[in-house]
């Protein structure tokens, strides 16, 4: 007979959705005051977001995208017993994850040698601190893949992938708002 605890039926662990749910409640209220902001200067965003490099975000989006499915592929592996698979899905999608970085590093690079900074405009104050904590999420991610690629137990895979999935969704919300919104 089925449980009748709905938290019985979470994938991973308890504490890793509290912090996935913190993670989404912070990154929601920098999103919304972005948009709120916005509001009162949306001729000002616009123009910002035109010294922004939408087909290296875009690119990015794919390798974010795809990494999450390895890593639902990993998961997949490991149900059916194969770990040298669910390794190798595992590497590949933290490898996307560093790929996703060097994009996002160059991106970076590129702003501040035009001159852009948090003080440059609200617009780039908000993108900033947006993608440079969704930067550091990436980062511990890909520190979360390795850890249970080499610990590769169906629980810790579970909770690890959860995480990434979490970081996968961010920037398929960030990517939109940030760039292309007008």
């Amino acid at each position: 007979m089925a449980s009748a605890d709905p938290l019985e039926q979470l994938p991973g662990d308890l504490m890793m959705w509290v912090l996935i749910v913190s993670e989404l409640l912070v990154f929601g209220a920098g999103l919304a005051a972005f948009l709120a902001v916005r509001i009162s200067d949306p001729a000002g965003f616009a123009a910002s977001q035109d010294d922004l490099h939408r087909a290296a975000a875009g690119i990015n989006t794919v390798v974010l995208v795809t990494s999450g499915f390895l890593a639902a592929l990993a998961v997949r592996a490991r149900r059916d017993g194969r770990r040298g698979r669910t390794r190798l899905l595992l590497a590949a999608a933290a490898l996307l994850g560093a790929v996703f970085l060097v994009v996002k590093g160059w991106e970076f690079a590129d702003a501040f040698a035009a001159g852009l900074s948090t003080e440059t405009h609200p617009f780039f104050t908000f993108y900033f601190l947006l993608t440079g904590f969704h930067f550091a999420h990436v980062v511990a991610g890909i520190v979360i893949l390795a850890l249970i690629g080499w610990k590769d137990s169906p629980h810790s895979l579970e909770v690890g992938t959860a995480f990434w999935h979490m970081v996968d969704l961010v920037w398929v919300i960030l990517f939109p708002v940030v760039y292309l919104l007008r």
